[in-house]
């Protein structure tokens, strides 16, 4: 059973930065897929940003060229850089990992990130 701890948010101004962490442990499986969602009050988790194991990432519209999402896989460790950050990305971050053949799905706890305007 895998387990994802995160790390990173906090309160930031608008255009400022935050660098969010993510550690998976716990399990043997290859983990496919890590990735970013996020889920503001009173609406869905969306997805923020992902990475293979082999580097091919995928940002969400509304990302794209502000946040960045890296991966060690030695660490089972995935990032995510956000700069200009702006009120509108205030809500809760999860982490996510796909193990194995069968795409299982993990996810961290969820880590605050709230943007003052």
């Amino acid at each position: 059973q895998a387990q994802l701890v995160e790390s990173g948010g906090g309160l930031v101004q608008a255009g400022g930065s935050l660098r969010l962490s993510c550690v998976a442990s716990g399990s043997t499986l290859p983990i496919i897929v890590m990735g970013w969602y996020r889920q503001a009050p009173g609406k869905q988790r969306e997805l923020v940003a992902s990475i293979t194991s082999g580097g091919t990432t995928n940002y969400a519209d509304s990302v794209k060229g502000r946040f960045t999402i890296s991966r060690d896989n030695a660490k089972n460790t995935v990032y995510l850089q956000m700069n200009r950050l702006r009120p509108q990305d205030t809500a809760v971050y999860y982490c996510n990992a796909k193990l194995g053949w069968q795409y299982s799905d993990y996810w961290g706890q969820g880590t605050q990130v709230t943007v003052a305007s």
